[in-house]
């Protein structure tokens, strides 16, 4: 086979599409492929990007699906676009004279289309046209010609509703095998990543949809064509790996100093900036206890750590890198009660429902986050956590301040925690839901209607 590209042996299989893998922040992903290859589904992986200098999580071991590296673009913004496709274009060239060879009629449609979304998808009138496409539909093509000559991959499947779906939309028309997505988050409300209506047309073109949260089954239903189906699956969790005991609960909630926990990227939707606030008013209240925030970090990172300085916490606020399950397992099992205060960002951003929250009460830790987005579905205030407004640093000292002075409280939220996690978030029941689109999608064409979606 030429190009050379990676093909599980199984007859039948679905081609996954991501931006990168192993990615360290997307363990539900990678989660997901573990679970669907026990459940005896063949995959295939195509990565967009190759990730170096990650910590990879245990599961990757698990997982038997190879995994093809598409040929690394250049980004577009490192060059003009005339000596970008002098640079880029040969190493793509070879899969898309053999796949041209193939199919002529749906290579030059493809292509057509792509040339007229660069258009009518610019940013305004007198701009220029928008290259990401080009560069979108030139990754298609190895991926077009790599299941056509794989003979295997029946079905294409994208993560994230923006790059990933728009190269399984053009690798689905040139190859003609039929495709369908997960939105998740950022993917679905900022404009910019699929401006127009470009969503729609990925809506209408795919078989399915699938997204993680009602709240956003809910917008995706507002913006949908008729007739698009959408399947809330939420992101599932090994509930196994993730349990503590009620004797590890009680063991960190007699710790010395109490530990207020909070995992996630550092970027601005997670509202660490309110947490690392609320944190200064407990210190002038006389509180005592210690902050530690675990995540990898971007450019919003030093914003944090000025915040921190600014407000004289360096003794109190740690900010900590990035750590695999297996590590992030250990910070629960220490953490007094955990805090993650989400907020919806001006342009539009915001989380679904932060799997960290499903981690933390997976190992029983009491729970305190914002009644935005999808967050309620998952906690209910006074039940199984607490919720508080977003960007709002007092409301969040109150309730962390509640959970440091009340161990009773803690016990019951974290011990209700738990329950409701392994009633609907366990990954071995949510997994299954997807696994029956897929083998019903393979057999005849047509997705079963699974008990989650059943009502919808």
């Amino acid at each position: 086979m030429s190009p050379a590209f990676e093909v599980a042996k199984n007859d039948v299989q679905i081609g996954y599409i991501l931006k990168g893998y192993p990615r360290t922040s997307e363990t539900f992903i990678t989660n997901e492929i573990r679970l669907l290859e026990k459940m005896g589904v063949g995959l295939s992986i195509f990565s967009v990007k190759k990730l170096e200098g990650q910590k990879n999580h245990a599961m990757v071991k698990d997982i038997n699906a190879p995994v093809t590296y598409l040929p690394q673009a250049d980004p577009l913004s490192e060059a003009r676009f005339s000596r970008w496709v002098v640079d880029n274009v040969p190493k793509f060239s070879n899969s898309h004279a053999l796949l041209f060879k193939k199919k002529p009629l749906a290579y030059l449609k493809a292509l057509f289309e792509c040339l007229v979304m660069s258009v009518h998808y610019r940013n305004g009138f007198f701009d220029l046209p928008r290259e990401v496409f080009f560069k979108e539909f030139l990754q298609a093509g190895y991926i077009a010609n790599a299941v056509i000559e794989s003979g295997q991959i029946q079905h294409l499947h994208a993560h994230f509703c923006h790059g990933s779906t728009t190269i399984a939309m053009f690798a689905s028309k040139m190859s003609g095998i039929p495709f369908s997505f997960t939105a998740h988050a950022k993917d679905i409300y900022l404009k910019e990543l699929n401006p127009g209506n470009l969503l729609q047309k990925k809506m209408r073109r795919a078989e399915f949809l699938v997204t993680c949260t009602g709240a956003n089954e809910e917008h995706l239903q507002r913006l949908a064509p008729k007739g698009t189906k959408i399947h809330k699956i939420y992101h599932g969790l090994d509930t196994d790996l993730f349990a503590s005991s009620v004797q590890d609960s009680l063991i960190a909630s007699d710790m010395d100093v109490p530990v207020v926990l909070s995992v996630g990227r550092l970027v601005e939707k997670k509202g660490f900036d309110y947490l690392i606030k609320a944190c200064a008013i407990l210190k002038e209240r006389g509180c005592h206890f210690r902050c530690q925030i675990v995540g990898g970090g971007d450019g919003y990172t030093e914003t944090l750590v000025n915040l921190i300085k600014d407000l004289g916490l360096e003794d109190t606020v740690r900010l900590l890198g990035a750590v695999t399950q297996e590590e992030l397992r250990e910070i629960y099992q220490q953490a007094t009660l955990f805090a993650l205060p989400c907020l919806v960002v001006d342009n539009g951003d915001r989380d679904g429902i932060p799997n960290v929250l499903v981690e933390a009460m997976s190992m029983r830790v009491p729970v305190i986050s914002t009644d935005i987005s999808g967050i309620p579905e998952l906690i209910d205030n006074n039940d199984n956590g607490l919720l508080v407004p977003e960007k709002n640093a007092l409301a969040m000292a109150d309730a962390i301040e509640r959970l440091l002075i009340n161990p009773g409280l803690r016990q019951q939220l974290g011990d209700a925690g738990r329950a409701r996690v392994c009633k609907d978030f366990d990954s071995q029941i949510t997994t299954l839901d997807l696994k029956d689109l897929f083998v019903s999608r393979l057999a005849n064409g047509s997705e079963v209607v699974h008990e989650c979606c059943a009502g919808h």
